[in-house]
């Protein structure tokens, strides 16, 4: 079937992958909002893969690379071509730290000393920043949307919201606070105001859909979120459900209603009027306001109103969650990608927690558990890798990316910039180095602990240091490898470095 790249939802780009991870053909349309229809498969009659696109517009332009490289290296020079096609505002390094989420360690259930509770507990270990999820907004604990779209703090929960968010950032976090914005719930106050400027009713959400071609509704939602930031003393704002405003009817459902005072054509082109209103308010109080948004809202029209992209929910999915930052990485331009909260049994042996924080190495980690709760294993476990992260930033998420196999999901991944190498290793595979390195890391998340090392000439002497799950040493040596392989037997969820 057909699918769908607009603003809200997707990006227009796919790549024909072949044998090596060599792309035989990559293709990028330089439409940056309004909707593109791409075709993509197999001719059963010829034996050929086909594609096309097409979409409504007075012009349209398109790009193929018909190299034959690593389909990654396409991607991302796609990628790169959309930045030339609409102006990018720089990304603040305070996007790319790490993050503790409330969702899945509270859910709703949460008031302000349960956040402030767990914030203590967050910044020694290494978090910068604090999302407040779903649940700030409401007294009630069903999982409902039906009281989004006042966006006022829960009086019982969170009676001094300013004060609370005070306290917060006073222990050197930044506070974000969710918002659903595509979103005017069944029970609240804003619904009957907005009724007759709504797409469709989501009767399971308890939720009417928000026409965004509607100038009441843009100035509505644009003065109740700026609030967060203007009047509450926030950092920045999660903006969910943005991808909502793309959706189709059910088959059987009635059709997509519309506001009469609808200014634009396409509903796409309302979310990027609505995103841009937003922006343009939040910068004036705060310049450097963090915004979150999530797959699959990620094409490049929506990057001049967003600081990071996060991977769609996939609690408890290592698997998942590698494949989705991988893909993102590559296709989220300046964005700093974020790995959705991690999240884990109470009893999960620290082993098993480093391995989850090595599946999203090359992200931004984000974690969501009650950290009160954890042994000191685990925390050492959650701190070490925290720190690698930390230490590594530009390496691991900056670094020109490289993920291989993606017929395998992505079982070895590697980076590289400048004289620097790190590799993500999920399977029992050799990893390869190529080129002049003074640094080369293998984050081992297999089973398998012989990694080997495979360099495309004789490293000489290195330093290599050997560390387990929790950051303790395990071997240190100076080790003369005098051909082009090195195996070393490294724990998993350790971490191997080299230095020379």
């Amino acid at each position: 079937m057909p699918r769908e790249a607009s603003l809200p939802k997707g990006a227009p780009v796919g790549s024909l992958i072949g044998a090596g991870d060599r792309a035989l053909c990559t293709f990028a349309v330089g439409e940056l909002v309004r909707p593109v229809t791409i075709g993509e498969g197999a001719v059963e009659e010829t034996g050929r893969f086909a594609w096309w696109t097409e979409h409504d517009g007075p012009r349209s332009s398109l790009r193929l690379d018909l190299t034959g490289r690593h389909y990654a290296d396409t991607i991302r020079e796609s990628a790169d071509w959309w930045e030339t096609l609409a102006p990018v505002r720089t990304v603040p390094d305070a996007a790319f730290e790490p993050v503790f989420c409330t969702w899945y360690a509270l859910h709703l259930a949460m008031a302000a000393p349960d956040v402030e509770r767990l914030a203590a507990l967050a910044a020694p270990l290494g978090f910068r920043s604090l999302i407040v999820d779903d649940g700030w907004q409401t007294d009630e604990r069903s999982r409902s949307y039906a009281t989004t779209g006042d966006w006022r703090p829960a009086p019982t929960d969170f009676p001094d919201f300013a004060a609370h968010v005070g306290r917060v950032r006073a222990l050197g976090l930044n506070y974000l606070l969710w918002h659903a914005l595509p979103f005017v719930g069944d029970r609240s106050d804003a619904a009957q105001e907005l009724a007759g400027h709504t797409l469709a009713h989501l009767p399971q959400l308890e939720t009417h859909l928000l026409d965004p071609r509607s100038a009441t509704v843009r100035a509505h939602q644009v003065e109740r979120l700026a609030a967060a930031v203007e009047q509450h003393g926030v950092d920045g704002l999660k903006v969910d459900f943005v991808d909502t405003f793309a959706r189709k009817p059910a088959p059987g459902a009635p059709p997509n209603t519309a506001s009469p005072e609808a200014d634009c054509a396409t509903v796409a082109e309302g979310v990027q009027k609505l995103l841009a209103e937003l922006d343009a308010r939040l910068r004036a109080t705060r310049p450097d306001v963090l915004v979150e948004h999530r797959q699959d809202y990620l094409g490049p029209g929506l990057w001049p109103y967003a600081t990071m992209v996060r991977a769609a929910d996939c609690p408890h999915n290592a698997v998942e969650n590698r494949v989705r930052t991988a893909d993102l990485r590559l296709t989220a331009g300046p964005l700093a990608v974020h790995a959705d909260p991690l999240t884990w049994h109470p009893g999960e042996s620290p082993e098993q927690i480093a391995v989850l924080l090595q599946s999203v190495l090359f992200a931004t980690p984000q974690v969501s558990v009650d950290l009160g709760a954890q042994d000191a294993g685990q925390l050492a476990a959650l701190a070490f890798w925290l720190r690698v992260a930390e230490e590594h930033r530009e390496l691991l998420q900056r670094g020109e990316l490289r993920p291989h196999r993606p017929e395998l999901a992505y079982p070895l991944i590697e980076a590289a910039r400048g004289r620097q190498l790190a590799f993500g290793r999920y399977a029992p595979l050799p990893v390869r180095a190529h080129g002049e390195w003074e640094l080369l890391l293998v984050a081992n998340a297999d089973q398998d602990t012989l990694v080997r090392v495979e360099f495309d000439r004789v490293p000489g002497p290195v330093e290599l240091l050997v560390q387990d799950c929790r950051g303790g040493e395990v071997a240190r040596a100076q080790t003369p490898v005098a051909g082009t392989e090195l195996a070393v037997r490294v724990p998993t969820g350790g971490l191997l470095t080299l230095r020379r």
